[in-house]
């Protein structure tokens, strides 16, 4: 494994920050926290799939006017947030932005303050990976989303109640930290 680049422990030091100081919207989001705090500082290369099982990944709670936008992830069948890996040299929180973008295909932004971190989940992911997802606030307009060639068909605005309905438990912490922090 090569050694982690400068600027991603500087990435990861920030990150660990922010979750000491967080105040976990549950359970499951404070036993990731701590397992984050544990692993992640001690990774060659956080932020690579290849180099190491376990990564940090990205990804957005959408919201707006009209909701918050979920997607049918297509080989997990779960209605989810926009998300997946981060590319080489990349900031957590473009990444999110850049995966929203191509899932969704529709505009998203940080909020006028810049990057938000609003939630943290720990889950497996495929091939016997563990991802430490960081989840970033993104705002969208009223459009309907318009996934592009090659990603999940079914992206839609649900209403909060909607998405908690058909949101798993990972999500469910999510669309807490999302729905606390968005006023509309």
């Amino acid at each position: 494994m090569s050694a982690a680049l400068p600027r991603d422990a500087e990435v990861i030091d920030a990150l660990c920050t922010h979750f000491r100081a967080a105040t976990p919207v549950d359970e499951r989001e404070r036993e990731s926290i701590d397992e984050f705090l544990s692993v992640v500082p001690r990774l060659q290369a956080p932020f690579n799939e290849h180099a190491d099982i376990r990564h940090v990944t990205a990804s957005a709670l959408v919201v707006g006017r009209r909701g918050v936008v979920l997607h049918l992830h297509k080989r997990l069948g779960l209605w989810l947030q926009p998300g997946g890996h981060v590319d080489a040299g990349e900031h957590p929180a473009d990444a999110a932005a850049r995966e929203s973008r191509e899932e969704l295909g529709m505009a998203v932004a940080h909020p006028p303050d810049g990057p938000l971190l609003i939630h943290l989940d720990v889950h497996p992911g495929p091939r016997g990976h563990r991802h430490f997802d960081v989840r970033y606030l993104l705002l969208a307009g009223d459009e309907d989303p318009q996934p592009g060639e090659g990603e999940s068909p079914h992206a839609r605005w649900f209403t909060p109640e909607e998405a908690y309905d058909v949101a798993d438990a990972g999500l469910r912490g999510g669309l807490e930290g999302a729905l606390r922090t968005y006023v509309r």
